[in-house]
């Protein structure tokens, strides 16, 4: 398809201004958007993975969120291939992919997961673990697959998080992204089709965020003052792409102020197509919407670059190139702070060298051949 290219220096004019996020400046607006990727055997980051993220900060991305790493939790996961954030091998791995990030000269944050009642007893790396969530349901709305949680239960998963988030600050990362998307464990406790608790974790949208706000706070409490909180939140579930956690401004409202008022520095909206208005009677996108609500820098996703369902194109039918003009107009306006890349800079560790370089006729389609790689 033909691109409709902006001119090179209004791309690089808008896309290379620099933005703060507590104590961390981002060189530019673009983000590495997290993305599952399964080359960790045993949960440990090897020297692919270092080469992986830090040809991506070489070619010009300011800000990496890495793949989802689980906590330490021994319910957290389902993969022995998805790294870990705990272990000395782990975050010693962990560590030198920092290091190599900042040698390229970009900044870096673990994105740290707990994925709840998605979770299959007998999935690694802890077999004999259950699956738990707020109320031992999943997110298709089948029961008796894990239990709900306990008091214990939280108290544990909030350590983790936070003893994850002083390991992230002491080896070295510039912040942390915590996965409250997508259906996972933070999320399931955001929803109310999987949050049906009756104690003060349950009930309406500013009870159901509690649990997360407490885990926020408790992040924020074993950080340094100055260090970034990233929440990465979405609308829809990865079994329910029409699920919503808010039908006006105000619910949205509701759920992301206890948030951003228990220490979230960054708030990243995770939608499947950023050009979609969020709500009826505007224009604005997820992310301009929490950025307006809670004053927050807000970071944007989905499909950048590219046209095409975000799930088909995962599925292996592709996805073309779609030019920028529109995202370039939003930044301009400051409707969101940052934008995440996620299939476009799988496919292309370049992107950002040749976006903010103006060579568009360059940028390639997405193709899920590139799932099978770290290149």
């Amino acid at each position: 398809m033909t691109v409709t290219e902006p001119s090179a220096s209004r791309a690089a004019e808008i896309l290379s201004r620099p933005v703060t996020i507590n104590g961390l400046t981002v060189p530019n607006r673009i983000v590495m958007a997290p993305m599952t990727r399964k080359f960790s055997p045993g949960g440990v980051p090897g020297e692919d993975v270092r080469s992986y993220y830090a040809r991506r900060a070489a070619a010009g991305v300011g800000l990496i969120v890495t793949e989802g790493t689980y906590v330490g939790h021994e319910s957290a996961g389902e993969s022995d291939d998805v790294p870990r954030f705990h272990g000395e091998e782990q975050l010693a791995g962990w560590a030198r992919v920092a290091a190599d990030v900042h040698a390229a000269g970009g900044t870096i944050v673990p994105q740290l997961w707990h994925i709840g009642m998605v979770r299959k007893q007998g999935d690694p790396p802890f077999a004999d673990a259950p699956a738990i969530g707020p109320s031992g349901i999943r997110l298709d709305g089948t029961e008796g697959a894990g239990r709900a949680m306990t008091r214990t239960d939280l108290d544990a998963v909030i350590g983790a998080f936070a003893e994850a988030a002083a390991a992230a600050e002491r080896i070295g990362f510039d912040g942390v992204e915590l996965h409250g998307a997508h259906g996972y464990l933070l999320d399931q406790f955001l929803w109310a089709g999987t949050n049906r608790r009756t104690d003060a974790y349950g009930g309406d949208a500013v009870a159901r965020t509690k649990f997360s706000a407490e885990l926020v706070a408790a992040v924020r409490e074993a950080v340094s003052p100055d260090f970034p909180v990233i929440f990465r939140y979405s609308q829809w579930k990865s079994e329910n792409y029409d699920a919503r956690l808010a039908e006006t401004p105000q619910e949205l409202e509701a759920i992301l102020a206890p948030l951003a008022e228990a220490g979230v520095d960054a708030f990243h909206a995770s939608t499947r197509r950023y050009w979609s208005p969020e709500f009826d009677g505007s224009d604005l996108n997820l992310a301009g919407w929490t950025r307006k609500l809670t004053g927050r820098p807000a970071i944007t996703v989905g499909s950048v670059g590219l046209d095409g369902d975000v799930i088909r194109a995962f599925m292996g039918e592709g996805a073309s190139v779609q030019g920028i003009d529109d995202l370039l107009d939003r930044l301009e306006r400051d409707e969101f702070d940052l934008v995440a890349v996620g299939r476009a800079l799988l496919q292309d560790p370049q992107w950002a060298a040749k976006v903010l370089s103006g060579r568009f006729s360059e940028l390639l389609p997405y193709d899920a051949t590139a799932l099978r790689t770290l290149s």
